[in-house]
């Protein structure tokens, strides 16, 4: 239940809980690292809503949004962001909640690649904007730590190859290349916008046993004390 607090709406009685989100490029490991600490125990996890961007009362406007962008961009990032929001400001039901990106990443990341890539026409992006803006400035979405799995976007792109999603049989390298780079200027150079929380930075080229590895390594710097042990 939302309540106001200081002009924003925010969730009643969880200030107190830790909220991590998981960022990165596609294929950058999200899914493995979500699944790693959803073992660890009283870690809620929540995976990016793929399958209602895949099924919204019968259309696919992730899979229109890869074949035609121009014309399904506004119309995918639109629902992207109200799932978004609605992943941020729905009950915790754990100690520490662990998210698959953000909105913040839907907007800096996805909505920013659209439009300099000339595929959002700038009315669409304009108006995704005053919603973004709008949302953040009215409703409370603390993060307290970003992760940021750094992946390179060839490694990246031999990843997709593997896992055969339909709708990514479309994406190029340079696509992941453009992604890498905006990843790189929001949690990295800080060139995007103001960062609302830390960033840790886990390298994330090596595979699935030595990441494993590496998550071990950086547990505590993830976790909360309580929770880090």
């Amino acid at each position: 239940m939302l309540s106001s607090s200081q002009g924003k709406l925010v969730r009643n009685g969880e200030d107190k809980k830790a909220v991590i989100c998981i960022e990165g490029n596609i294929a950058s490991g999200k899914t493995t690292c979500l699944e790693y600490f959803s073992k660890i125990g009283n870690i809620e996890v929540l995976t990016e809503p793929v399958s209602k961007w895949r099924n919204i009362r019968g259309h696919n406007p992730l899979g229109l949004m890869y074949q035609d962008p121009t014309r399904w961009g506004l119309t995918l990032q639109t629902y992207v962001q109200l799932t978004m929001l609605d992943r941020h400001v729905s009950a915790i039901a754990a100690p520490v909640r662990m998210m698959e990106r953000s909105i913040f990443s839907a907007k800096y990341i996805f909505v920013e690649n659209l439009y300099r890539s000339g595929k959002m026409p700038e009315v669409d992006y304009a108006v995704l904007t005053e919603w973004f803006e709008w949302i953040t400035t009215n409703i409370s979405m603390p993060v307290d730590l970003i992760v940021y799995l750094q992946t390179s976007p060839q490694t990246c792109h031999e990843r997709l190859k593997k896992r055969c999603r339909e709708e990514e049989k479309v994406i190029p390298l340079e696509y992941l290349e453009s992604i890498h780079q905006l990843y790189e200027d929001w949690l990295i150079n800080r060139t995007t916008s103001p960062l609302s929380a830390p960033v840790l930075v886990i390298p994330a080229d090596d595979n699935l046993e030595e990441m494993l590895h590496r998550y071990e390594e950086n547990r505590d710097k993830i976790l909360p004390p309580s929770h880090a042990s």
